[in-house]
């Protein structure tokens, strides 16, 4: 299994669209606007790539999110930080903290052959090793040790929700034009 480029769930957008969220503006740096971020991917540094980049609220629909253009992008220490246009001193930049970053599926730079954004595996049908449903990735979640698919089965009262931790001994084969996830995992785990 190859390393995936994180990205948060996706969330419907206006026209049909969705946006997939990449992550999280943290707090002002400086006085000329600079953004922490809190990335929610494995190399943030490809999404200077993107020409704009979309804030909003979580729970909002695309169509309440703004686009910036990506003036600079840089590492600074362990961290990230951005400059967008319009955003030229730290009052304005204090106003964008919490808001999450994304991008439209199709704007994101390309993946390479046995790589996949998170969000590409929302909707993915889970089986195990002897080809037994287990159910469907609802999202994905990081615990700080690792990434946990979050996996649901049925609906109401009967539905059954399986946390497997995105592992290599779990997450035997991700097979995205497949719409399948391989599991090394019992249906009575």
């Amino acid at each position: 299994m190859e390393r995936s480029e994180q990205s948060g769930t996706p969330r419907e957008g206006g026209e049909g669209g969705r946006v997939i969220i990449l992550g999280r503006i943290t707090a002002p740096y400086g006085v000329k606007g600079w953004l922490r971020l809190h990335p929610f991917g494995d190399d943030p540094g490809r999404w200077r790539e993107m020409p704009h980049w979309w804030l909003g609220k979580d729970e909002a629909a695309f169509a309440g999110w703004r686009a910036f253009a990506v003036q600079d992008m840089r590492m600074h220490g362990k961290g990230w930080l951005v400059k967008l246009s319009g955003i030229d001193d730290r009052t304005a930049a204090e106003q964008l903290v919490g808001q999450f970053f994304g991008a439209p599926r199709e704007a994101l730079p390309a993946t390479e052959e046995n790589e996949f954004y998170w969000a590409d595996l929302v909707g993915l049908q889970v089986v195990n090793e002897r080809q037994e449903p287990l159910g469907r990735v609802k999202e994905l979640i990081e615990s700080g040790a690792h990434a946990v698919l979050v996996v649901t089965e049925g609906e109401g009262e009967t539905a059954c929700e399986r946390l497997l931790p995105f592992v290599g001994q779990v997450v035997k084969e991700v097979d995205v034009p497949g719409g399948t996830v391989r599991v090394a995992w019992e249906r009575d785990w």
